[in-house]
């Protein structure tokens, strides 16, 4: 048994004694409480990531949960684009000559990368996630999936992050009842749900029911997305991401405690 004498000492040791048990005994509420920095959310891909508006459901979402000074969010679109206009290498063997194939490969990821870079400076920065609506453009791509990859490892090394979190956007149904763009389609939507759900920290989200109107009585499953379509897109996007931190916030707390 130790002996203190000081009187100060031995009040001082009840209150460290105290505390270590308070922190010992915390539950997990499945909320984020850290403060060790900020959530950053980047936003990319071709034309239905350049129609959606953050604002509208997205932010509002992040924000509820995490705290509106608490997230960083950065959207940098463009349409019509391929993979191909953000990484930097080819995958493709032999290089594609025809199709959506930039002069310059990774022409976009400089772009993007310096909106980041410049949203972030002088912050502490405690998750990455990149939520990517785009493959409509690369329908005769044949390593898609490759490409996603690059993309994923270039800005954990750029922004010198261990592991990116990723939500994708599964590409929609408009275009399967065209026999020419059949096959691509359905490539491209295949390999979209097979990365997320064999990559560690990544998800996807399901478009197919955001992009029906009405012609002269009947439904056209359109490229874009009706007003209300990018609206809920912009929500699902936002809660896959939260489930994607939070899951990883409460593993963590689980090994540490």
């Amino acid at each position: 048994m130790i002996s203190i004498k000081n009187p100060a000492a031995s009040l001082f040791l009840a209150i460290t004694v105290s505390a270590i048990h308070l922190l010992s005994s915390a539950a997990w509420t499945g909320e984020i409480t850290s403060t060790e920095g900020k959530h950053l959310f980047i936003l990319s891909g071709q034309s239905n990531m350049v129609g959606m508006n953050p604002e509208l459901s997205f932010t509002p979402t992040v924000s509820k949960a995490f705290g509106k000074d608490n997230v960083i969010i950065v959207k940098d679109a463009a349409s019509g684009q391929s993979i191909r206009s953000w990484c930097k290498s080819n995958h493709e063997f032999p290089p594609p000559t025809t199709g959506r194939v930039p002069k310059v490969r990774g022409e976009l990821y400089g772009r993007l990368t310096k909106k980041v870079t410049t949203a972030i400076e002088g912050q502490t920065i405690q998750t990455v996630t990149l939520v990517w609506m785009q493959g409509e453009s690369d329908l005769n791509n044949t390593a898609y999936d490759a490409y996603l990859k690059e993309l994923r490892t270039q800005l954990e090394s750029d922004l010198k992050i261990k592991e990116l979190y990723m939500v994708i956007g599964r590409i929609s149904d408009s275009g399967l009842d065209v026999q020419k763009r059949l096959e691509g389609r359905l490539n491209i939507r295949r390999i979209q749900k097979e990365f997320a759900e064999s990559q560690p920290k990544t998800e996807w989200v399901d478009t197919d029911d955001l992009n029906d109107r009405k012609v002269d009585g009947k439904v056209i499953h359109d490229l874009h997305y009706h007003p209300e379509g990018y609206r809920i897109l912009g929500e699902r996007f936002a809660k896959k991401s939260i489930d994607l931190i939070q899951h990883q916030s409460n593993q963590t707390f689980k090994k540490t405690h």
